[in-house]
C-alpha cells in the first residue's frame, strides 16, 4: 500500500506529538482510557481536515481545540444520563497513603468539575494565556479568570494547602 506525502506528514506528526497530546487529553478527561478515545477522535478530525490546515505550526492548537470541543460535547451528552443519588460513595484514601505529591495532585484534578479542570490544564499544563483559554473554551476572559481562581482555591483546599498571602 502506497501512502501519499500528506499521509506520511500526518503519521510523522502523530508520532512526534502523540505523547504530549495524550497527556493533555488525560488532563482533560481524568481517565487514561477516555483520554485515548478523546485523542483518537481529535486526530480523526485532524486527519480529515489535514489538506485544509495551511499553517502546520498551528496543528497542536487545532488538535487541542478539537479535543476540548469533543470533550464538551461528551459532557453535555453525559449530563442527560447522570442523576443525583441519595447515597454518597465511600471516600477512598489510597492516594494519601502513598505520599506521592504528583499522584495526589492528579487525584485532586480529577475531582474538579470539567470546566475547571480544562481551564487549569490549559493554563498550567499547556501554558496558555487567559485570552487563549477564553478563545479555546469559548468563554469570556472574566469567566476564565474566575474559573481558574476558584479551581486553584479548590485544589489548595483539597490538598490541605494554605491560600497565598497578599503581598504588601
Amino acid at each position: 500500500m502506497q501512502t501519499t506525502k500528506w499521509e506520511e506528514e500526518f503519521r510523522e506528526y502523530v508520532q512526534a506529538r502523540g505523547p504530549a497530546l495524550l497527556r493533555t487529553a488525560h488532563q482533560l478527561t481524568g481517565h487514561p482510557l477516555d483520554a485515548e478515545d478523546l485523542l483518537q477522535n481529535a486526530l480523526t478530525k485532524t486527519y480529515l481536515a489535514w489538506d485544509r490546515i495551511q499553517d502546520r505550526g498551528a496543528l497542536d492548537g487545532y488538535v487541542r481545540r478539537a479535543m476540548v470541543n469533543i470533550n464538551i460535547s461528551q459532557w453535555r451528552r453525559r449530563k442527560l444520563q447522570e442523576y443525583p443519588s441519595d447515597e454518597l460513595p465511600e471516600a477512598t484514601s489510597e492516594g494519601e497513603a502513598s505520599g506521592d505529591g504528583h499522584e495526589l495532585l492528579e487525584q485532586a484534578l480529577d475531582r474538579l468539575p470539567e470546566r475547571m479542570r480544562a481551564a487549569i490544564v490549559l493554563r498550567y499544563y499547556e501554558d496558555m494565556t487567559e485570552p487563549e483559554i477564553a478563545r479555546t473554551l469559548g468563554i469570556s476572559l472574566g469567566t476564565v479568570k474566575s474559573t481558574v481562581s476558584r479551581a486553584m482555591a479548590k485544589l489548595r483546599a483539597d490538598l490541605g494547602m494554605r491560600p497565598p498571602q497578599p503581598q504588601p
